[in-house]
């Protein structure tokens, strides 16, 4: 068999090495066909064609560029985000699904999320007042120590106590924030159980 009948066989890759059963490295220098046994050193960064035994020939693509495998890795990194991303949707329609089997379900389940939030911010207002109370308490008994030091009792309660109301006082501000997170996430989850149950009103 000739080296021009025979078959090409066309190998991908950024680097593959030579086999050992190579005889042949023919690659194109300035136009011209250049090969050797062993390989010519101009076809080391050059797309090459190897002939090995009995005549069969490899064609191998030149290694990349720097910037071209810094664009390839680039390209890879992109994919496998876009499936990863692709994978977590799948994962969240399947938990969906399997949660709710209605929109009422959905709406049912935002009011009970609600619910809890109103409860624990009911819970906070009343520890906000008692601990209002003990404060104005304190204060009376502060006064009693205007011209000597404050027994560290004394300023340890006030202490725990003013840190008891700034932290009821945040709760209570967090109240609406938290309902509106809570009926924002449900109204997403409501279109896309829609979506994936085929009751979306079309556009």
């Amino acid at each position: 068999m000739s080296l021009k009948s025979s078959a090409l066989l066309l190998v991908l890759g950024l680097s593959l090495s030579v086999p050992a059963a190579a005889r042949i490295v023919c690659c194109d220098v300035d136009g011209k066909r250049t090969c050797g046994d062993p390989p010519p050193p101009q076809c080391d960064n050059r797309a090459k064609t190897v002939f090995g035994k009995g005549g069969v020939a490899k064609e191998v693509e030149a290694p990349l560029t720097a910037e071209q495998r810094a664009a390839r890795d680039a390209e890879e990194a992109r994919k496998k985000e876009e499936e990863r991303k692709a994978a977590e949707q799948a994962r969240k329609d399947r938990a969906l699904l399997d949660s709710y089997t209605s929109e009422k379900e959905i709406d049912a389940a935002r009011d009970r999320s609600i619910a809890d939030i109103e409860k624990n911010a009911e819970q906070a207002k009343n520890r906000l007042e008692s601990a209002q109370a003990k404060q104005k308490k304190l204060e009376q008994e502060k006064e009693f120590y205007q011209k000597k030091p404050l027994p560290a009792h004394l300023k340890k309660q006030i202490d725990d106590n003013e840190r008891e109301i700034a932290t009821q006082q945040k709760a209570l501000a967090q109240k609406d924030v938290d309902i509106a997170a809570v009926r924002e996430r449900y109204a997403a989850d409501k279109q896309r159980y829609l979506q994936l149950s085929g009751k979306a009103p079309k556009k």
